[in-house]
């Protein structure tokens, strides 16, 4: 049955109405009140006559509005945009000896999620583009409660401790003055407080290089960013940290290209993740974890309760137990993405939370703002968040209460309900603790004071490639700022990072002298570069999950066509036709055929490379017109593999393209093919100035 049908009325009891059922059901649904009462006409409003004043006792007029008039409800502070799917997890390697959660101990079981991936500082309406942190929340409804996995796709995060999570937030939003700028931190107030927390210098450089601006969403990774904590049977504590690993590996834009995208395309993210699942082409995910003991964090040399670190992988290696595979998109947008609520306070049995303060307010505050969102703390029971196992408890009543609950009793303990629920020792317990506490304090741990290894660690671990964009990065992001004394002390920051890093963005930015480095009380000490911390390197060879536009117009050879097409779907690719109108382009066998898309509406920003295949005559009508120029010279700017046929380097040659390795005649689409998968990093230096 389509969903846009509701089954028709159905009788208790048999006999009763049947003939009005018999004829409903043969019928298209009838259009009712949320009473069920039939509508007559949805298209007037009732009134004393034709031209006279509408009547108060319209009663289908007034549920129309009213129901219109509360249709929004408060957007999330932060992960306002998002998108959502529904899948599975399906565990492949038990943790029994580590954990009684029974989700992460039964080897092939299939547990049903639903994940919301999202942008963090921008509002709804804000492009996906956009350079930012990306949520990666997933909820798992397994048979023990809802487990609520709750991340971002980067691993270490701005602070140390949530008391600074509202002034963080508060100033990379909007400026309050202004009400701009939205969906970036390239401002004043940001960089002002960045300045002022050294804390944040770790998560800048993540921040700031190309894992903040993913090709798709489908091509990211996600973190639980927190320690947490797995118990087993023997009441034993292992300490964890959890990673998703996307199975297309990572894939990223460029600037340029991501705010071209945010014209062309706002909802390039939201649109790719959909349309692929649609088609068939699931995303997967594997999870590992990082096992290790309090004994082994001792090692370290930096405290693992520290969110503004991570633990290297070459100190503790990954261990793969399962993976996510999203097959199935929302039914409503708003009734499952836009409803569906994450707490990290959502555990089981045999889990339990870390001491990281920053962990422990958000214990709190996902709670507290979901209740004030959703506006009631019966939010549960929405069908997006409401467990898929047996729930007892004796809450009773608020808003939203749409469960009946049955008794005379509403506390515990009781006597008159012998047969309700009751605590039981398998349930969420505290893991073994400290012997003593402490006297009580607000103070951060001395382990907490070490701020600039981690981060100049990650910078000495990227390409050459990939620090030229960091740099970059900064440089853009102040080159924004209006106050002189925030974008020297930010370099004063950076120089603590790593000289060559400061010294960069310094020369970026103009500033002359250059700003001394901000004092240090103790040297930072070089660490082993970490190969785990680049992008570049973990990207796959593989044109699975990518696109590849193809120019065309009147004349285009036909068996070429065809050849590169099938070639290119045999390797997993998503093949797109562009040409100048959709609709009867005439190829060289005379064959009239419909493009996918056309050319002002599809430039080469949305694609992963292109092809153009032009008959001659075309190519010399397309050389005088800029959506065509500028499809080319784009695919050139961005880096990506050009394959053309000879009416193809016409238009090449018009735009003024000098052709390098990456560049393809119709007789190597197998090479084409392999440089369709990553991009020409070498070019880029010829083509814009570096930092």
């Amino acid at each position: 049955m389509p969903r846009s049908q509701t089954p028709a009325f159905k009788p208790e009891h048999p006999g009763a109405g049947q003939e009005w059922h018999q004829r409903a059901q043969a019928e298209q649904p009838r259009l009712t009140t949320h009473d069920g009462a039939v509508v007559s006409d949805n298209q007037n409003t009732l009134k004393a006559h034709a031209r006279g004043p509408s009547l108060l006792a319209d009663v289908v007029l007034q549920e129309k509005l009213s129901q219109f008039d509360r249709e929004r409800i408060p957007e999330r502070v932060v992960h306002a945009r998002g998108s959502g799917a529904h899948g599975h997890f399906e565990l492949t390697e038990s943790l029994a000896h580590y954990t009684t959660a029974k989700v992460l101990t039964q080897v092939g079981h299939q547990t049903p999620v639903f994940a919301r991936l999202s942008t963090v500082a921008g509002p709804q309406g804000s492009a996906d583009t956009v350079r930012d942190v990306r949520g990666f929340a997933v909820k798992f409804y397994t048979e023990e409660g809802n487990w609520d996995l709750v991340g971002n796709n980067i691993p270490v995060f701005f602070i140390q401790d949530a008391m600074k999570f509202p002034d963080l937030v508060h100033a990379v939003k909007r400026e309050p003055d202004r009400g701009f700028p939205s969906a970036a931190s390239a401002h004043d107030t940001f960089w002002d407080f960045a300045s002022h927390m050294p804390e944040s210098l770790h998560m800048l450089q993540w921040v700031m290089s190309d894992r903040a601006i993913p090709r798709s969403l489908r091509t990211m990774e996600g973190f639980g960013v927190h320690t947490f904590k797995l118990v087993n049977a023997e009441g034993e504590v292992t300490l964890v940290k959890y990673h998703w690993r996307p199975r297309l590996g990572l894939q990223s834009l460029v600037w340029d290209e991501a705010v071209k995208i945010a014209g062309a395309d706002p909802d390039f993210h939201r649109r790719d993740l959909w349309e692929a699942i649609d088609r068939g082409d699931f995303p997967v995910w594997d999870l590992a974890v990082q096992l290790f003991t309090e004994a082994d964090a001792q090692a370290f040399g930096f405290d693992p309760l520290d969110a503004t670190k991570l633990i290297p992988e070459e100190q503790v290696p990954l261990k793969v137990i399962g993976h996510m595979v999203l097959d199935r998109n929302p039914d409503n947008f708003f009734a499952e993405t836009e409803q569906v609520a994450f707490c990290p306070s959502r555990i089981l049995p045999g889990m339990d939370f870390s001491d990281d303060p920053l962990l422990h307010g958000r214990l709190f505050s996902y709670r507290d703002t979901q209740t004030h969102r959703l506006g009631s703390v019966n939010f549960q029971q929405l069908p997006i968040n409401r467990a898929r196992c047996p729930v007892h408890h004796f809450y009773r009543d608020g808003a939203m209460q749409t469960n009946t609950p049955s008794g005379q009793v509403a506390y515990e303990p009781n006597g008159l309900a012998p047969k309700g629920p009751r605590e039981h020792p398998d349930g969420l317990r505290a893991a073994p603790g400290h012997d003593g506490i402490g006297p009580r304090s607000r103070e951060r741990a001395s382990s907490f004071g070490e701020h600039h290894q981690q981060a100049r660690r990650f910078y000495l671990s990227q390409t050459e490639v990939e620090q030229t964009h960091i740099a970059a990065a900064f440089v853009f992001e102040l080159s924004k700022v209006n106050a002189a004394e925030i974008r020297q002390r930010m370099v004063a920051q950076l120089r603590t990072v790593h000289e060559d890093l400061g010294q960069r963005v310094a020369r970026g930015l103009g500033l002359e002298p250059v700003p001394a480095p901000m004092p240090l009380s103790t040297p930072v000490r070089d660490l082993p570069a970490s190969p785990a911390l680049g992008l570049i390197g973990k990207m796959k060879l593989t044109l699975e999950g990518r696109a590849i536009g193809v120019l065309i117009h009147d004349g285009s050879n036909a068996s070429t066509l065809k050849k590169l097409k099938d070639t290119l779907r045999n390797t997993g690719a998503r093949v797109v036709t562009v040409a100048p109108r959709r609709l009867d382009v005439t190829l060289s066998d005379g064959k009239k055929v419909e493009a996918d898309a056309q050319l002002a509406g599809a430039p080469s920003v949305l694609f992963d490379a292109i092809a153009v295949l032009l008959a001659p005559r075309a190519a010399d009508e397309l050389a005088h017109q800029d959506a065509a120029l500028g499809f080319v010279r784009d695919a050139h700017a961005h880096l990506k593999a050009i394959c053309m046929d000879e009416g193809g380097q016409t238009l090449l040659q018009a735009a003024d393209l000098l052709p390098d390795r990456f560049y393809f005649p119709v007789s190597q689409i197998r090479d084409f093919m392999g440089g369709a998968a990553t991009r020409l990093w070498e070019r880029e230096s010829r083509l814009r100035p570096q930092p």
